[in-house]
């Protein structure tokens, strides 16, 4: 697998963190929250899309450190000095959302992309990782006499 975690006793750390937060945050249990990820896996790169509807592209960042992605990202408040809240549901102020990335993967080569409230990541396959055919060499078959 390409994205993995260090040990299961963080796994399950971040699992319940990440449960704690979402609750926090009015998320539902379906993973659905500050900024939901879909992860694809093709040939030669893997594809991560970060939802991040009204976020200032200005204002997302990616990094990667000792192989964690981390992307952040800040919603500002859009009131003008004479409004009135009466109703909010919608989440304001910086979101980080971090992912470990499998030593297969060229964290050098990342390309991103941000159209339509969509950050898109793609990240390439280390050449060692792909997929590759074994040739099967015949040997000689020496006859056994009993």
């Amino acid at each position: 697998m390409l994205l993995t975690s260090i040990d299961p006793f963080v796994q399950e750390f971040e699992r319940q963190f990440d449960r704690l937060a979402r609750s926090a945050f009015g998320a539902t249990d379906s993973g659905r929250g500050v900024m939901p990820l879909d992860g694809i896996r093709r040939k030669d790169e893997v594809v991560l899309r970060f939802d991040l509807p009204g976020v200032d592209p200005g204002s997302v960042e990616v990094t990667v450190d000792r192989g964690v992605l981390s992307v952040t990202a800040r919603r500002e408040e859009e009131l003008a000095a004479d409004d009135r809240m009466f109703v909010r549901e919608r989440l304001m102020g910086q979101f980080t959302r971090r992912v470990y990335l499998s030593e297969h993967l060229d964290s050098e080569r990342i390309e991103a992309d941000y159209a339509n409230g969509v950050l898109t990541l793609r990240i390439p396959v280390l050449e060692q990782a792909k997929p590759r055919k074994i040739e099967i060499r015949g040997g000689d078959r020496k006859a056994i006499r009993a």
